[in-house]
């Protein structure tokens, strides 16, 4: 994705001719959001040295905007309060040094303050900057769930995938609080896609065999479909006419029928099995082999719904992966798309640990509820971010201690 430099260099550079604006940025903005390290690493440095109480944070005159500036005035002519803006970068670029980053020099400070129309509009220069981190940490995210997907199919496992998983959801949740909205899931307009065979993980002999010879087994021993139709779907199996055979199974036993292979076969020819080419009469008298010996039909499923979580959870990655990178979706719809698009894992997660009889995860408790007299300050500022700064105060206004500025509630948008 290609950062919004721009953006971070005039949020610097309102910073740098402004360390006022920092206290409306820090709630919500951190240095781990710049795209460039060197950016990063002075927007660290700034909050360190305001933080610390350094003498430029204090209010200064206000420098004209740098379109307004004539040849010879300001910063190449002293004003008051132009001493200590100098020591402000001069201490930013001591701060810096032991970052080991390079490029940070009083040169490139002043290609930053030049880089800044007005500095009063820092927040919205700052929500850019936010943006651009946003669509980057989604799609590094996905990335590693979908990395993890196919690495688990190929070991036969589902642990990690389940971790990555999770870790996504609760890296979206912490983006939606940051940009001011709820990390609810939203559908998009039209379908997303399927990711085609290439990103798929690969599906192995050991599964196809496991899927037939659980198909076997139920056909000898239909009782043990009772232990198996809660939480093992027809959709789970890897190969889509393994899958058809099970739905006939599992409709022969919901109606008290005797199952075999003759019933089996009479049933996929009732439900159009037999007539799409999804499966020949030959096929379903192979598989539903009612002379089969014995065998573990839970756990057989147990493996069936495995592959399909990580299958599940490699679609859904790649999914997300790509709506990261359409860099005109706007967050708020990112995040809800995302969402959206890794809810069907969280139905078959719960189906697995019931085969599997894994423990739930423990959910995280509720956030403390904050008094109703104070927003969190995460969404404040982000809502206040969309708003028009106010303008100045008229000469006859009573002059009064400053007064931190509310959001606007209708200034919050819907997630857009």
């Amino acid at each position: 994705m290609r950062p919004l430099l721009q953006a971070e260099q005039a949020v610097l550079g309102a910073v740098l001719l402004d360390p006022g604006q920092l206290p409306r940025l820090s709630e919500w903005l951190r240095p781990g959001h710049f795209y460039r390290p060197q950016h990063a690493a002075l927007y660290a440095a700034l909050l360190k040295l305001h933080a610390a109480g350094h003498p430029g944070t204090a209010p200064q005159p206000a420098a004209p905007a740098a379109r307004d500036r004539k040849p010879g005035t300001w910063p190449t002519t002293p004003t008051a309060g132009s001493d200590q803006r100098l020591a402000w970068m001069d201490a930013a670029i001591a701060e810096t040094k032991s970052s080991q980053v390079r490029g940070l020099t009083a040169v490139y400070l002043h290609t930053l303050i030049a880089a800044c129309p007005r500095p009063a509009h820092a927040p919205v220069y700052g929500r850019m900057v936010l943006e651009g981190a946003i669509h980057r940490t989604v799609a590094k995210h996905a990335t590693r769930l979908h990395q993890m997907a196919r690495a688990d199919a190929v070991r036969g496992s589902a642990e990690d995938t389940l971790h990555y998983a999770q870790v996504l959801t609760d890296v979206l949740g912490d983006l939606a609080r940051r940009w001011g909205t709820d990390p609810r899931p939203m559908a998009p307009p039209t379908p997303l896609p399927k990711p085609d065979a290439a990103n798929q993980p690969p599906v192995s002999e050991e599964l196809l065999a496991d899927e037939e010879y659980l198909l076997a087994v139920l056909t000898a021993h239909p009782d043990a479909l009772g232990e198996l139709v809660g939480w093992l779907r027809p959709e789970d199996f890897a190969n889509p006419a393994h899958g058809r055979i099970y739905r006939c199974l599992g409709a022969l036993h919901h109606r008290g029928e005797p199952v075999d292979e003759v019933t089996v076969l009479w049933e996929a020819q009732r439900r159009g099995d037999l007539a799409d080419g999804t499966l020949t009469a030959e096929d379903v008298l192979r598989l539903c082999d009612s002379k089969s010996p014995a065998g573990i039909a839970d756990y057989l499923g147990e493996q069936v719904v495995r592959a399909a979580l990580v299958r599940t959870a490699a679609d859904a990655a790649r999914q997300v992966r790509t709506l990261a990178d359409d860099e005109s979706l706007a967050p708020g719809r990112l995040i809800g798309y995302a969402l959206h698009a890794l809810s069907p894992l969280e139905d078959i997660r719960r189906r697995w640990q019931a085969a599997s009889g894994a423990p739930e995860a423990a959910s995280a408790p509720p956030p403390a509820p904050h008094p109703t007299g104070r927003v969190p300050s995460s969404r404040t500022d982000a809502a206040r971010a969309r708003s028009r700064p106010h303008p100045p105060p008229s000469p006859n206004a009573r002059t009064s201690a400053p007064t931190p500025v509310s959001p606007v509630r209708s200034s919050r948008r819907s997630p857009s």
